[in-house]
């Protein structure tokens, strides 16, 4: 996807951007293969690749959400800034902010940030799950997002415990998520969430499969989750 494209694609989506969008994309691209080199950030360099597969893969959330409003975001597990970047720039008003677990990749996002000249964002290096036993965040945003780093029972308590009463969990997933949904039911009424909808589409171009799963939470989250740092992994909630 060539940065025509991207620009049209949105477009048709309804989110215009302008030159200094445009060019803030175009920054982060340069970051990103830059910083590739010195540490393992992606394994898509190229920029057709990165276009589509990052940041339009990354936006795809605000055609099922609104991001066109004054509301606190939290991406847990955000890697190389996917989707919380692309969402950023196209949406400047979110107040965003970042969890990851590597230090090194917190220090890429900051100097992203700091170039972009992006403003209201915040960055944490901590493990999800002690992130949400924090008195500050917990059950503090408006949304929560995580793009495809666990299985959904997993997600949910990684991100369900930060989101507040009558906010959103918004998951982004590949394909056979229909599975992990079912899967996944009864660990999300136990961390307070309702699924609210299910979207699936297909990117552009390489039609690979995407799903975007969206929960409410409806009740507070029981004070024992998340468990401890590697127990949501190794014994998810059956």
């Amino acid at each position: 996807m060539n940065i025509e494209m991207f620009q049209a694609s949105l477009n048709e989506k309804g989110i215009e951007l302008s030159e200094k969008q445009l060019s803030q994309f175009e920054k982060y691209f340069h970051l990103l293969v830059e910083w590739n080199e010195k540490m393992n950030l992606t394994a898509i360099t190229e920029k057709e690749e990165v276009y589509l597969k990052h940041f339009y893969d990354s936006v795809t959330a605000a055609f099922y959400f609104n991001f066109n409003q004054d509301i606190t975001v939290c991406d847990v597990g955000a890697g190389a800034g996917f989707p919380a970047i692309p969402l950023k720039i196209c949406f400047p008003e979110i107040k965003l902010t970042v969890v990851d677990s590597l230090n090194k990749r917190i220090g890429f996002l900051e100097h992203v940030v700091n170039e972009l000249g992006l403003e209201n964002v915040s960055m944490y290096h901590d493990r999800a799950e002690t992130f949400a036993h924090r008195p500050e965040f917990r059950q503090q945003f408006d949304l929560v997002m995580a793009r495809a780093v666990a299985r959904l029972s997993v997600l949910s308590e990684f991100c369900l415990p930060l989101v507040k009463k009558g906010g959103h969990f918004l998951g982004m997933k590949g394909a056979n998520l229909t599975e992990e949904v079912k899967d996944g039911e009864k660990a999300v009424k136990l961390l307070g969430g309702k699924i609210e909808d299910v979207h699936s589409f297909l990117l552009p171009i390489e039609e690979s499969e995407r799903n975007i799963v969206i929960i409410e939470k409806v009740n507070e989250t029981p004070k024992k989750f998340p468990r401890k740092p590697g127990t949501p992994n190794k014994s998810p909630i059956q």
